[in-house]
């Protein structure tokens, strides 16, 4: 009769692993002697034995215990079900693989293609490196809510890049982030802005906004985003509200009083 260290070692697995397969019910527990300890026989090296091979070939724990009272035909069937299971798997973990590997550059995090471009166009306009992760994280969130709707808004984006006058706030408000604030760089971003959100204004595209991002609530957790991203946004916000425009992600003109 052996103890739990020889049938253990027997069986080519860990006492831990004994201990685990009781706890499953796919070894049975022997009886314990006069001394209070556990003795086992040839027939439980053999069912351990058994049991080790099938978590070796990918039978999940699981299904051992199907596997060992199987008949053949039963086998047979199971087998070829736990390989069908596994070659799912691989080609989950495959694809895994190909997201990790397309992680490297960082961008690709939670954000589709249509964005990655974008981001790739602001850092070729020489935008500084912190405004452009502040707006692929802004992206993150706006994809989660409108997954459908980033092929629109990144084409819109793009466009915008095409403007002298865009690509020059983007780099005004990154030197702003990044050393001492300038008020008349300030100011003379605060007036751009103003002048080209008039402009979206009154060709309706402010319009075609409101319309497309309708989630007030929304609209409020990306503009408290953008604020708590440096103080230099919101200073700019509030230069914009004495130009007249409220928002920020959804700007509109202000209401006349009266």
């Amino acid at each position: 009769m052996l103890t739990i260290s020889e049938v253990a070692a027997y069986a080519g697995v860990t006492v831990r692993a004994v201990r685990h397969y009781h706890q499953r019910g796919l070894l049975p527990e022997p009886p314990r002697d006069s001394s209070g300890y556990r003795r086992y026989a040839a027939g439980d090296v053999v069912r351990l034995i058994r049991i080790r091979t099938l978590a070796e070939a990918g039978a999940p724990l699981a299904r051992v215990q199907e596997l060992l009272d199987a008949t053949p035909e039963e086998f047979s069937r199971a087998v070829a079900q736990i390989d069908t299971e596994l070659r799912t798997k691989v080609r989950e973990l495959q694809e895994h693989r190909r997201r990790i590997a397309r992680l490297a550059a960082g961008d690709t995090l939670a954000v589709p293609p249509e964005v990655v471009t974008y981001l790739d166009k602001l850092r070729a306009s020489e935008v500084s490196e912190a405004i452009v992760a502040a707006e692929r994280d802004a992206w993150i969130l706006v994809t989660g809510r409108w997954p459908e709707k980033i092929p629109a808004f990144i084409a819109d984006k793009l466009e915008q890049l095409d403007d002298p006058r865009v690509v020059r706030i983007y780099r005004l408000v990154g030197e702003l982030a990044e050393g001492e604030v300038d008020d008349d760089q300030l100011v003379a971003a605060a007036d751009l802005l103003s002048e080209m959100v008039g402009e979206s204004a009154d060709n309706g595209e402010l319009d075609q906004q409101s319309a497309d991002m309708n989630d007030d609530a929304f609209v409020a957790l990306l503009d408290s985003f953008a604020f708590d991203s440096h103080p230099i946004v919101e200073r700019l916000h509030g230069l914009m509200v004495e130009r007249g425009w409220t928002g920020w992600t959804r700007m509109e003109r202000a209401a006349e009083p009266g």
